[in-house]
């Protein structure tokens, strides 16, 4: 595998797609459909006539035989629909051998199709509209810079915590599914608290309501409280009052003894996990040089910071409203004739970046100059969601190069996003 490049962290003032790539110099325009075992490749030269029409497969060394080859035409501009995954060989492949690499995002690209005649989609009339795409419309197309490896250790931690997440929910789901349906009082109990490693305990070692039951309430005490010791006993108290409120027996209460430890032990092991990766996380976080200042701001925290990294580090963005734009922040303003306008949120963007910041913000309310201005927004009429949105202010520092060298930012009442940017005064502070 190539050496990684190793790119400025957050270095966000780049010139526009068309000045960064040079687009004026490309003389041949490379669209490339990738798939998991083969690539469909289609190479326009500046006058649109096409010089390579050809699937390939996800291989190295015919990867570097097709661009060394497209390289006697001139300079090439290596566009993909897909920059990670799959397509995350491509797209090495043709970094190191000095290529100029894009990505044309997938609604631009099935907007553009629309555009072509027929109703077709197969890979080569995909890669088809990519080449077009990056040599007659280059404002389409957004450039891509290969992350440093700490940033891709990061991105990589960052996803399988997402996924481990998922599976918790999933998990724990079926637990309070599976108990509400063969004892309900017992689920109103346990149910809530199964992120507590004494709940899971329990239902592993006692997974039927009749092997509670069959339990004395000091027995349980003592196993709750090894792990639990300042809810154990209250926490034993609740489920012989939860058992004694039940005395039949629903079907299925027998294979549900044979399923619950089972999910018990997962759930377990699924939280042990994460939290072995919210440690190397944190350890990746915590030696990034943007690490102090995105910490400074209220409401940042380990997850938030490692959100912002990996979701806006390896972008390019011509201002911070550029950057709250692709977050889904800015709002829309939906104008038509004289009766129809006004601005409205925007329904689109970055949704993990967006989820983080809004996150963020209402974190940020422990803070009390944000809790100071959220009162203030609420006394005004706004809802709890416009009141609480901090996220310009975040995504302005993220954006503001100074940043990287600077130890530390003023603080000031942060700039409040609500959805129609009315009554939203300036900060008091110095501007950015």
């Amino acid at each position: 595998m190539p050496p990684l490049l190793r790119a400025e962290p957050l270095n966000l003032q780049k010139p526009s797609m068309q000045e960064n790539l040079q687009h004026s110099s490309v003389d041949v325009f490379v669209g490339v459909d990738v798939g998991k075992g083969h690539h469909h490749a289609v190479a326009l030269d500046r006058n649109g006539k096409r010089l390579y029409n050809k699937a390939l497969p996800n291989d190295e060394a015919k990867l570097r035989a097709l661009i060394a080859e497209l390289k006697t035409h001139g300079q090439l501009l290596f566009v993909v629909d897909q920059p990670s995954t799959i397509g995350a060989l491509p797209v090495a492949v043709a970094r190191a051998e000095g290529v100029l690499v894009a990505y044309l995002p997938g609604l631009a690209m099935r907007r553009i199709a629309d555009l072509h005649a027929g109703e077709a989609k197969t890979d080569a009339r995909d890669a088809a509209i990519i080449a077009e795409a990056a040599r007659s419309m280059p404002h389409t197309l957004r450039s891509l810079r290969l992350a440093d490896e700490q940033l891709a250790e990061l991105t990589m931690l960052c996803g399988f915590d997402d996924d481990l997440a998922a599976q918790i929910t999933q998990t724990s789901n079926r637990i309070r599914g599976l108990l509400t349906q063969i004892h309900p009082a017992l689920e109103r109990v346990l149910g809530p608290r199964l992120d507590h490693p004494a709940v899971l305990d329990l239902l592993e070692r006692y997974p039927s309501p009749a092997m509670l039951a069959a339990t004395s309430e000091k027995t349980l005490t003592n196993r709750l409280t090894k792990l639990a010791p300042r809810m154990g006993k209250s926490l034993a108290a609740e489920i012989v009052q939860a058992l004694s409120e039940q005395a039949v027996v629903v079907p299925g209460t027998q294979a549900a003894t044979i399923v619950m430890p089972r999910l018990a032990r997962q759930l377990a092991d699924l939280r042990k996990q994460r939290d072995e990766v919210a440690s190397e996380v944190e350890c990746l976080v915590h030696v990034h040089p943007l690490w102090p200042v995105l910490t400074s701001l209220p409401g940042v925290g380990v997850r938030t910071a490692a959100r912002l990294l990996t979701e806006v580090a390896h972008k390019a963005f011509a201002s911070a409203a550029h950057l709250a734009a692709y977050a889904g922040l800015a709002p829309v303003t939906r104008r038509s004739g004289s009766s129809i306008r006004g601005e409205h949120p925007s329904r689109r963007g970055n949704k993990v970046l967006k989820r983080a910041l809004f996150l963020s913000a209402f974190a940020a309310l422990r803070d009390p100059v944000s809790r100071d201005y959220y009162a203030r927004k609420v006394q005004q009429g706004k809802r709890h969601n416009q009141a609480s949105s901090l996220s310009p202010d975040v995504a302005a520092t993220c954006y503001s190069p100074c940043c990287a060298m600077a130890p530390s930012i003023n603080r000031h009442p942060p700039l409040m996003l609500d959805e129609s940017h009315r009554g939203t005064p300036p900060p008091s502070g110095p501007k950015k």
